[in-house]
């Protein structure tokens, strides 16, 4: 019989990583919570590879504060080169304007 899915937050998450390393059985932490111990064991490797920014919610991408970093820039450069397009369209229709009107 499969077990119904159970959310819990990241603080719950966080705590229990921190209370296996603080106390050393991880199965009997397992027994006291009722949480599997492959949950467990992936909340740990998770919570060791990216610290505080492990466990980020559903559909949210798992990074690093650089990684973060880096994916805000990308996203100011693409910005900045669609307003640099749109203002060097806007110059091309200004400046075809004015030759049409100053040759009268």
């Amino acid at each position: 019989m499969r077990r119904k899915a159970r959310n819990y937050t990241n603080e719950f998450k966080q705590k229990v990583v921190e209370l296996t390393y603080a106390r050393g059985s991880i199965m009997e932490i397992c027994r006291e919570l009722d949480i599997p111990r492959s949950v467990l064991g992936r909340w740990r490797k998770e919570m060791g590879e990216l610290g505080p920014n492990s466990f980020p919610g559903r559909g949210k991408e798992k990074m690093t504060d650089e990684q973060k970093r880096i994916r805000e820039l990308e996203k100011r450069l693409r910005d900045a080169e669609i307003e640099r397009d749109i203002l060097k369209k806007a110059i091309g229709i200004f400046s075809v304007s004015d030759r049409k009107y100053t040759g009268s």
